[in-house]
Parts: structure tokens; sequence; C-alpha cells
């Protein structure tokens, strides 16, 4: 029997709408403040890298505030002499490699147009052009400038944001406290420290890898005569920030120089050159790295093309710790993963942070916010130790 057409009816709820609503709010308001959310993360990494020079001295009995000013200071100077020692040699290295890049380009390609295979390659070479017209440099100059005077701001801006973090870091820790339940304490203050070692571990690691990796090129350049090694090392260096990938990108600029010389010489640095990348993939990143990353090589690979298509060669730097902090929140906060069955440390894990949070509400009965937050660092602190040295007491 035929009824007729139905008329289905779709109801959305008030609540649903609203979600929508501040969902699409929140993220118009990222797109719009992230040059400054990216200056707030920045502040927290130098804030982060720095802070451990800052503990050591406050342990050897140094006042925080006199702490800070010793630390930044130093690496001021530090920045200032790297720079006053350096700067004006690979600046000129780099105009002579520029005036040299079509001798340098030409002596490739006769060199590659001898073998069947690499002809074409050759003859690509030959025939390369830069493209932009005489006319348009001057405008491509300003924008660069502006770009740069832009990026100096930001970097200052982050500069002056983590010495201000640094030195407000008891009542900023006290009111972070104080808008989340006591109950979850325990954890933000886990989370906090774990981000911590998360990410001094990695600026470390790049520090010791890039100037490795720079010292390495420039003493294998200088022992093969080859000119302008500081230039080049100074390139192996700012392209090893990518791990994996950077060292594999500074051989290509490294070996053409080398070949310049000879046929041998341009081996011997090739060769050199992927065996020390073969090293520091897998002897020297997990050692200097430790195991604060904990990143299977799939994911390191998957975090920088990510980070790299979304924010360029900033969302390249700052993949990896955001991936190892989102690995670390999901095993922190106890989150089931599809298809994960529950283990016996993770039962004891859970009683473990039960017995802590009583301990923390026990002895945070009736104190304020930020006296609190300290309680729960020292409690946070403890428990770290006792799970790197079990059989020590705390």
């Amino acid at each position: 029997m035929d009824r007729g057409p139905r008329t289905v009816r779709f109801e959305i709820p008030s609540s649903t709408l609203v979600r929508l609503l501040l969902v699409g709010a929140s993220l118009w308001l990222v797109m719009r403040l992230w040059p400054v959310i990216l200056v707030f993360v920045v502040a927290l990494l130098i804030m982060e890298t720095l802070n451990p020079a800052v503990q050591w001295l406050e342990a050897r009995r140094v006042r925080r505030l006199l702490g800070i000013f010793f630390v930044f200071s130093g690496v001021f100077l530090l920045a200032v002499l790297i720079l006053t020692l350096s700067i004006p040699s690979v600046v000129a290295q780099a105009a002579v490699l520029l005036e040299r890049e079509p001798v340098l380009r030409a002596s490739v390609a006769d060199y590659l147009s001898h073998y069947h295979l690499s002809a074409p390659f050759a003859e690509w070479l030959r025939n390369l052009k830069y493209g932009a017209p005489g006319n348009t440099v001057g405008a491509t100059a300003f924008a660069y400038s502006l770009r740069i005077f832009e990026i100096g701001a930001y970097g200052l801006s982050a500069i002056f944001l983590a010495l201000y973090m640094m030195i407000d870091r008891d009542r900023l820790r006290g009111g972070l406290y104080a808008l989340v339940p006591r109950t979850h304490h325990l954890r933000l203050s886990r989370v906090m420290l774990n981000v911590e070692t998360i990410v001094g571990a990695y600026i470390r690691g790049q520090l010791v890898t890039c100037l490795l990796i720079g010292a390495f090129t420039f003493v294998l350049l200088t022992a093969c005569g080859v000119e302008n090694a500081m230039a080049l090392a100074v390139f192996a260096g700012i392209a090893d920030v990518l791990p994996y990938i950077g060292a594999i990108l500074s051989v290509v600029p490294v070996f053409i120089a080398a070949l310049g010389h000879g046929t041998t010489t341009g081996i011997v640095v090739l060769v050199a050159m992927l065996a020390y990348e073969e090293f520091e993939s897998r002897v020297l990143i997990p050692q200097v790295y430790g195991k604060a990353l904990r990143l299977p090589s799939s994911v390191v690979f998957f975090a920088l093309m990510v980070g790299g298509t979304l924010m360029g060669l900033l969302g390249a730097l700052l993949a990896l710790p955001i991936a190892a902090t989102i690995m670390m929140l999901i095993e922190e906060l106890r989150v089931d993963l599809p298809g994960e069955q529950a283990q016996v440390a993770d039962t004891e894990l859970r009683a473990r942070d039960d017995l802590g949070e009583e301990e923390y509400e026990r002895r945070t009965l009736g104190i304020a916010a930020e006296q609190a937050a300290a309680i729960a660092v020292e409690i946070s602190v403890d428990r770290r130790n006792q799970d790197l040295h079990p059989g020590v007491s705390p």
C-alpha cells in the first residue's frame, strides 16, 4: 500500500551547533594568531634549552635571577664571538663560490658527458639558466630584506618572552596549576617534565650533530685541498638541522666542489661524507638524543614531511619534538589506542598514579596553588628518579 512520499527531517541539537561554532572560531583565531603562536613555541624551546643550566647554577646556591643573567649573557657573548669570527670568512667564501659557479658547473658537466647514462644530465647542466631578470633584482632584494627583518623581530620577541617566562617561572606555573583541577596536577607536572626533557635533548642534540658534521666537513675538505671549506662546512652544519635528511643534502655541494679537483678527490670526499652520514644516523643520533625522542625512523620521515609541507623549514625543525611530545602524551595520559590490549605494567602504573595523587592531595591540603605546584614538581622528580634508578631510595 503506497502511503506517499516520506519526509526525512534532520535535527541538529543546539549544543552541537554551539560546539561547531566554537571549533570554527578557534580555528580562525589560531590562523590569525599563528605568528604569535610560533613565537610562543620558540620561546618555550629557548626556555627549556637554557633552563638546565640555570638549575645547575641554582643547585650551587646561585640566586635564580643571577643565574638567568649569567646564562643569557654567556649565550649572547658566545653567539657574538662565533658570528664575528665566522661570518666574514663565510660570506667571502660564499661570494667566491657564486663567482666560480659557472666554471664549476661546466667542469662537472664535462665530467658527466663522458658517460652514456649521465650525458643527458650533463647537457641539462650546460643549458641551465637562472630565471630572474635584471630589473627584478632590486624588488627581490627588498622583499628578502623585509622577510629577514620580520624573522629577526619575531626571533627577538621569542628571546625576550623566554627571558620573562624564566624570571616569572613560579608565578606562571602557579597560575597554570590554579586553572587545572588538583586531581590532574601530578600528571600535568609529569607532562611538563617530559616536555622539558624532550625539548632539551632535541636542541642539545641538534647543536652537537651540526657542530660535528661542520667540523668533519671542514677538516675533510681542508685535507683534500678544496677551497672555500669554511662556507661548505657551514652549509653542511645548517643542513644537518634536519635529522637523517640534512646529512644527505649536505653531500651534494661538497661532492661537486671536490669533483672540481679531480675524480679521485671527488670519490674520496663522497665516500667519506656517506660514511659519516651512516655513522651519524646509526650511532651518533641515538647516542646524542638518547631515549628522549624514542621515534622510529618511519615516524621521523613522516613527521619531517608533514612539518615541511605545512610550515616549510621551521615546520621541519619543530616536527620531531612535536611528534615526540604527542607520543609522550598518548603514553602519559594512558590513551587506549585501537587494538591495544591492557598490560600488567599499565595496571601497575595506574596504581602508582593513584598513590601519588593521594600523597599530593594530603601534602597540599589548604595551601596556595604556587606552593602546590612546587610540591607536584618535587613528587614528579622523585618518581622519575625512581624510574631511572629503581634500586635507589628517594
